[in-house]
């Protein structure tokens, strides 16, 4: 029964049995433009990439690469609400998977991030995933859902995070867990 219903939750038959840290990256100080993790093993059934960021630039997004992939070989699904709207959307191909949306132009309310990246290793289909984000930004703050899909059947062996304009800020960090299935 329980591994019914996580199967419906995570579109996987394998039930999570434990989450293992593999890497951090906090970006340096004056700001990054990227962050990376490299040298993923092939030993979990999915990852996930937990983090806060901050960006001086409104209205950005916080995005991802696989392997060095900048190819419009992306799909993207969201829904968005900021408290006074809401919206819902598509993106065509893309090059880049989006994983957060920084509302305002302040470096004061970090975004909070939890993305999942489904059966990283299967060269059998092409890797989806699913993430979470959201900040309170002083009371005019927003939450954001996606689904995203990489047109590509590669093993997942680096991520690349990067913010769509501006740099990453001094006190933004991630982290990438491993989930090991039963």
């Amino acid at each position: 029964m329980i591994g019914a219903l996580v199967a419906g939750i995570t579109g996987s038959a394998t039930v999570p049995t434990s989450y293992e840290s593999i890497a951090t990256a906090n970006a340096a100080s004056g700001g990054s433009s990227y962050l990376e993790f490299t040298s993923i093993p092939s030993t979990y059934a999915h990852l996930q990439i937990r983090g806060m960021w901050l960006n001086s630039v409104a209205g950005t997004t916080l995005n991802i690469q696989f392997n060095g992939d900048t190819g419009a070989n992306y799909k993207n699904h969201y829904i968005y609400g900021s408290g006074a709207a809401a919206s819902a959307g598509v993106g065509g191909s893309t090059t880049t998977v989006q994983i957060g949306y920084k509302n305002s132009n302040t470096n004061t309310y970090p975004d909070a991030i939890v993305a999942d990246i489904l059966d990283y290793s299967n060269t059998n289909k092409y890797t989806t995933g699913r993430s979470l984000d959201g900040s309170d930004e002083n009371g005019s703050g927003h939450v954001e859902m996606q689904s995203s899909l990489w047109l590509n059947t590669a093993a997942i062996t680096s991520i690349k995070i990067f913010a769509g304009s501006g740099n990453i800020s001094q006190y933004s960090n991630f982290a990438l867990y491993g989930i090991k299935a039963a």
